[in-house]
């Protein structure tokens, strides 16, 4: 078990904004919270991930709006996650006494109470005594909407023009000002409950007494580990890759099967810098790659039902972007327009703070790959493509067949203009490869002439025009000498044998230009220009990739030294964000899905690898 521990001044002061790795993760299939080391909850949308936060301080102490909930004495902090849950538990450790808040939202099977979105605070004293004082200041419509607050019935009513929240507490609770505080102290065997209800509709507001609390804290610990035991793994690491899954698991929107890049928007890949994006969306790649990780382990359901979000909510579209978008909201609307909130501060001053994604109007011909490739893993391990879902595949791979050749914005999404990308292409290949293995597997109709020209092709091209003579690598794009981490998926998509002496020339070439101590940047923008101002830092999925690619390529022991470097980045309860700076701090949208899927399948292959 890991924790974290952190000394938390008088009152739990807030003048600076929590680094992004001092947070916890907990959520109920719909939305989510990010709770920090000190027990303040600093970032929460109701109902759905892409819906407006009441709770942004981690984007602006000031104006964002947070769920204090703090010892009033000076005290250590520890957190962690219940086992096998995620349920996160911090405990506070002062002269007088130890306490702990235990965060969790309740995952109701009763279609009446779902839509409820209960969040629950439990505060027990174990030892000793302790003054606490908790303050629940809402900021609705990420901080632009007043609300009015009063109490009814033993609820304390907050109420905006749109939205409305009930909070309900064991203890006295008073209103101050556009908040609500409360001042009380436990001994030990004592416990508090704080209760953050969303209603309107046919939800009404209802307390929520201590049993009952711990009714729904004892049934959320059953709905997680009832979950997690379906999982297969029982290689090296499992700890990390279960913890991994429950956080794939978290990241999914239960209504529809989707699965969000991020839970967060606007966590800089830069403190200071403009790299500020809204993941709270569909990337059909980042859900794709979740599907594989998630099959690898044993988890079919997760696959079933994005297979579902493509089939039911998802328009394909005919036109010069393609078919797919590269990016949906969690109900399959392809409209995100990207807005900046000029008023928040942003995250320790990086601003701009974006809601929405101008990148979705992108052409990134590589989610075509790996959308077949996730719907070919899930007609091998888990059920057989229906007859609808082949027809969709046979429309993709014919418009991948007459598109290949196209520049487009590639995996990256930089802002810098098309190109000829080489992951592009080779993810192309994989599209047409993966559906040609489908189709010979089930002796499914399929213009294989085409397609195999096509796949060929793309092969042809990449080996010709993607290899560079001088540098002895696999490069960016073609008439270039750029190096980009993306080639290291050449290998791990079975495009080239891991041991070709191009590839391992390639491997050499990556490790010396982009690799520092394990970790992978993507790219050097200062002879790559990707359209942005400022540097980032290592992109955690190509450092897991990185992983693999060595241990398929029998350099296991580089692979197991550089996989125990990365977990030392992990957080506390073992959570990464997007990237990770250049004095190991955790940057970027947090946690990254795209991470966490990566190193579950960097775990897998590097430990069958020891065997």
């Amino acid at each position: 078990m890991t924790v974290a521990e952190n000394i938390r001044p008088h009152r739990g002061d807030t003048s600076g904004c929590v680094p992004i790795a001092e947070h916890g993760l907990i959520g109920d299939l719909r939305t989510a919270a990010l709770v920090d080391t000190g027990g303040t909850i600093d970032w929460y949308c109701p109902a759905r991930f892409d819906a407006p936060s009441v709770f942004a301080s981690i984007l602006d102490t000031d104006r964002g709006g947070a769920f204090r909930l703090t010892p009033e004495v000076p005290a250590r902090t520890k957190q962690f996650y219940f086992p096998d849950t995620n349920i996160l538990i911090t405990r506070f450790f002062a002269d007088d006494g130890v306490a702990e808040v235990q965060d969790f939202m309740p995952i109701v099977d009763d279609s009446r109470e779902a839509d409820r979105h209960r969040l629950i605070r439990r505060v027990l004293c174990v030892r000793g005594s302790l003054p606490f004082t908790a303050r629940v200041a809402p900021r609705f419509d990420y901080a632009r909407q007043s609300h009015t607050v009063h109490t009814a019935e033993g609820l304390t009513v907050f109420a905006s023009p749109e939205l409305s929240l009930a909070l309900t507490s064991s203890v006295t609770t008073e209103i101050d000002g556009p908040d609500a505080v409360s001042s009380f102290k436990l001994v030990e065997g004592e416990a508090a409950v704080f209760a953050l209800d969303r209603i309107g509709g046919a939800v009404q507001p209802r307390s929520c007494p201590l049993a009952e609390a711990e009714q729904l804290f004892d049934a959320t610990v059953r709905y997680w580990r009832r979950w997690l035991s379906q999982s297969r793994y029982r290689g090296r690491w499992r700890e990390m890759v279960h913890r991994s899954a429950l956080t794939l698991k978290l990241l999914t929107y239960a209504p529809t099967g989707a699965i969000v890049a991020a839970p967060t928007t606007s966590l800089p890949e830069q403190l200071g810098g403009e790299r500020n994006w809204d993941y709270r969306y569909v990337w059909i790649r980042d859900a794709a790659f979740c599907i594989y990780a998630l099959l690898r382990l044993g988890f079919t359901q997760e696959a079933e039902a994005f297979v579902r979000f493509l089939s039911e909510d998802i328009c394909l579209k005919s036109g010069p972007g393609g078919p797919l978008q590269i990016m949906y909201g969690i109900d399959g609307r392809s409209d995100i327009p990207e807005e900046i909130l000029s008023h928040l501060r942003g995250h320790l001053g990086s601003s701009p703070v974006r809601v929405g994604n101008a990148a979705v109007d992108q052409l990134q011909l590589d989610i075509y790959g790996a959308l077949v490739d996730s719907l070919y893993l899930y007609d091998k391990w888990g059920r057989p493509l229906a007859s609808d879902h082949w027809d969709t595949v046979c429309e993709l791979v014919g418009w991948v067949c007459d598109n290949w050749d196209r520049p487009d914005m590639s995996v990256w999404e930089t802002r810098a203009g098309p190109g000829r990308f080489l992951y592009s292409r080779l993810m192309c290949w994989v599209a047409i490869e993966r559906a040609m293995r489908i189709a010979r597997h089930r002796g499914l109709p399929a213009d294989m002439p085409r397609w195999s020209r096509a796949r060929d092709d793309i092969y042809r091209r990449i080996m010709r025009s993607g290899w560079s003579p001088r540098r002895r690598a696999f490069v960016q794009r073609e008439g270039e000498e750029v190096l980009d981490a993306s080639v290291l998926m050449m290998p791990l998509a079975k495009f080239i044998s891991p041991t070709d002496p191009k590839w391992l020339s390639t491997l050499d070439a990556l490790g010396e230009e982009l690799v520092a101590d394990s970790l992978v940047y993507r790219y050097d923008p200062t002879v790559s220009p990707d359209g942005l101002r400022g540097e980032e830092g290592t992109f955690s999925i190509c450092s897991f990739w990185y992983v693999e690619a060595l241990s398929r390529a029998g350099r296991v022991d580089e692979a197991r030294l550089a996989f125990e470097k990365m977990l030392t980045y992990a957080n506390h309860v073992g959570l990464y964000a997007e990237e990770i700076g250049r004095t190991g701090e955790q940057i970027g949208n947090f946690p990254q899905a795209f991470t966490h899927l990566s190193l579950i399948s960097a775990a897998f292959n590097l430990d069958r690898a020891l065997g």
